[in-house]
């Protein structure tokens, strides 16, 4: 069941009203839309209506944050990334996600579609009309315009009402004392908090929630009564120079208030405020730093500046899975930034050192991807998934050849972990616009051909292929040589031609002299040889080799290659007829797959797991497992795939597992793996049976 939700870290004040409504139409309506000014309080509603409807959907909810796209690119891959599917396919993104979810019941909430109506009004259509079990909620400043489409108008909380007042109380009051631009005074005395001022900042900011939060921010540094001048005296001069209010008018208030707030800022906040804008997603202090100083902001201020725009509310604060500060700007105050940061005339500047962020984090992954920080670098290039591609466009439009060698060093990681789509478009697209030669082209053509081999699409990947091997000959750089010999020994090897591979990457390994740990590539061409090996039936030879790489994988603690290697081992001692040895590779393999989010890998430990529970004799746990492995491959797109020599291992697995437990008793116990949540699934196959 999907369930990946936002965490609600700030509290619900009041939409008693609203969430009734809206609870109502997701009963009644398949597409239902949040509609409402900027601040008012639509995510924050989608949230709370998703947590409570969620019993409803069989499925489960599916949340896509469309704030950090900044084009049409990456919607399906969001959509597809909330919906749990990593499609290693040359389908189409939308025909791939439409068939994934063509029999599931789910809610799909779409946050924050203003900037992407058109492609979003395409999405939900396709998705409507072949998933009978869809439901859709959107959010986003006007309606989709769709027929049909239940439009709900959120309104500000009632600006003379009990809930507006409390929500300014409950922001207040939570917010850090004193806090705000440098040398502002302490609030003192009993007038920090006044009812009735409270009650004019209210009406003032409209009951608009983002509006108040800003307010209170301030009023927690300065007191009620400072804040309520301030602002009465912000709105008169917007209307003396307009002459009369201007429409839409809770638009204007919005907007107003921000730049009331802006104003209160000092000015290294605002100038932090501008270029934190380049940010499409979450960012720590260290980025940060690197991106946004210079001139008069120096490394060392940018600290405490992110303290005083998060006491003032500009930036959200959370602590991520590993216990680091991570912050994040909403898209209505990230607006009023970037208009700013071209006022400036920086945004080009701050662009650049942006993309230069991003590279070096690119190049720090791909150096460190044989030791033992493997999996943190899996899971960062993953986490920033958004902001490289944010780098990768502004490359592609600059300097084509940065963007040559930033696709190349992360387009393995990708292919690897569920942005398969993504790797090929930009690796095609960043090749065609820059066809000169040398290392960077030879990578980014390495990094093509896997991801085209893991799509299936083998003539292709051929081409590339060979492609790769002349341009890595033609810069003579050893590392080049290894990558393209381990790809076109993996083509090989998923083509049924064993020792072409092990010629292949033997050849390789013999001309550049390369020891196993060497470089990652040249790991890589031994892993090749203990494939083929394998596939070749020299089992005693396959086993002594991997066990020789694994012990030197374990001791740097490397975990890609250790799981392939794993897999291998698991697959020899099925051979042998050892079970037990098999399936402790099988789940050594499974954990190494996990952690870096592997879910093609996963697919085939599973499968290569059940095999060898199923050689121990538990016929009704082989099923159960060999299902849970089926909704892994579910979420590839692909039928089960692998070198060849596996598939003879599936069907043994079968005959075996239905001989010992029964047809009937294999198959409920294979449908209930293929139905169960598949991480329970996989936390479940991890644990060994007791002895």
């Amino acid at each position: 069941m999907l369930g990946n939700l936002p965490e609600d870290t700030t509290g619900f004040v009041g939409r008693n009203s609203e969430l009734a409504g809206l609870d109502r139409a997701l009963r009644d309506h398949r597409l239902i839309t949040l509609s409402g000014c900027g601040g008012v309080g639509k995510s924050r509603l989608a949230l709370r209506a998703a947590r409570r409807g969620r019993p409803a959907f069989p499925d489960g909810v599916a949340w896509a944050d469309l704030s950090p796209l900044q084009g049409e690119r990456l919607l399906v891959a969001t959509v597809s990334d909330a919906c749990d599917l990593s499609d290693h396919t040359p389908r189409t993104p939308v025909d791939a996600l439409c068939e994934w979810l063509a029999d599931k019941r789910l809610l799909l909430v779409l946050d924050s579609c203003e900037h992407l109506l058109a492609p979003c009004r395409t999405l939900v259509a396709d998705l409507l009309t072949t998933v009978p079990g869809l439901t859709v909620l959107t959010t986003a400043r006007r309606p989709l315009g769709m027929t049909p489409e239940r439009v709900i108008e959120i309104e500000p909380l009632r600006e003379d009402g009990p809930e507006a007042l409390e929500l300014f109380r409950r922001r207040m009051t939570a917010a850090p004392p004193g806090s705000g631009a440098a040398g502002a005074p302490e609030p003192a005395g009993d007038g920090w908090f006044d009812t009735a001022d409270a009650e004019r900042i209210c009406r003032r900011v409209e009951g608009i929630p983002l509006a108040l939060e800003l307010a209170a921010a301030q009023a927690a540094r300065t007191g009620t009564a400072a804040v309520a001048d301030r602002l009465a005296s912000r709105f008169e001069v917007l209307r003396a120079d307009d002459g009369v209010p201007v429409r839409p008018e809770r638009h204007r208030t919005m907007i107003t208030t921000i730049g009331w707030s802006h104003e209160l800022c000092a000015p290294h906040e605002r100038l932090l405020w501008a270029r934190l804008t380049v940010f499409r997603d979450d960012f720590d202090e260290t980025a940060a730093r690197e991106v946004c100083t210079g001139g008069p902001l120096g490394a060392e201020m940018v600290g405490p500046l992110l303290d005083g725009l998060a006491d003032a509310s500009v930036i959200c604060v959370r602590t991520s899975a590993g216990g680091g500060v991570r912050y994040r700007m909403l898209d209505t105050i990230r607006d009023y930034g970037r208009m700013w940061l071209r006022e400036l005339a920086e945004d080009g500047a701050v662009s650049d050192r942006h993309a230069d962020r991003f590279l070096g984090l690119a190049e720090v992954a791909h150096t460190a991807w044989l030791g033992p920080e493997q999996a943190h670098w899996y899971r960062a290039v993953g986490d920033a998934h958004t902001d490289l591609c944010t780098a990768l466009d502004h490359l592609l439009a600059t300097a084509p050849e940065r963007a040559l060698r930033l696709v190349g060093l992360v387009g393995f990681f990708w292919s690897c972990c569920g942005h398969l789509h993504e790797a090929r478009g930009y690796l095609e697209q960043t090749l065609a616009a820059h066809p000169g030669g040398g290392p960077d082209r030879t990578r980014a053509l390495w990094a093509l051909g896997v991801a085209t081999t893991l799509q299936g699409e083998y003539g292709t990947a051929l081409r590339v292929s060979d492609a790769c091997t002349r341009s890595a000959r033609r810069a003579g750089q050893a590392e080049g040589i290894l990558a393209a010999a381990y790809l076109a020994g993996l083509i090989a090897l998923l083509t049924g031609r064993a020792l072409d591979a092990d010629r292949i990457a033997a050849t390789a390994l013999t001309e550049t002299g390369c020891e196993p740990f060497d470089s990652a590539d040249g790991l890589r061409c031994h892993l090749v040889r203990v494939f083929a090996l394998t596939g070749l039936g020299r089992l005693p030879e396959a086993r002594e080799r991997a066990l020789w790489l694994r012990r030197g994988c374990v001791a740097r603690g490397e975990s890609w290659t250790r799981a392939y290697l794993d897999y291998q081992l698991s697959l020899i001692a099925l051979f042998d007829e050892e079970p037990h040895g098999a399936a402790e590779h099988a789940r050594a393999m499974l954990a190494g797959k996990q952690g870096i989010g592997d879910s093609f890998g996963i697919a085939l430990g599973l499968d290569l797991l059940a095999a060898a529970i199923a050689a121990g004799g538990d016929g009704e746990r082989a099923g159960l497992v060999y299902g849970t492995g089926q909704a892994f491959w579910s979420t590839v797109g692909h039928p089960q795939r692998g070198t060849p020599e596996l598939a003879a291992v599936r069907a043994q697995c079968e005959q075996a597992a239905r001989a010992v437990a029964g047809d009937a008793v294999y198959e409920r116990a294979f449908r209930r793996g293929a139905r169960s949540d598949r991480e329970s699934g996989l936390k479940a196959a991890l644990i060994p049976p007791p002895h």
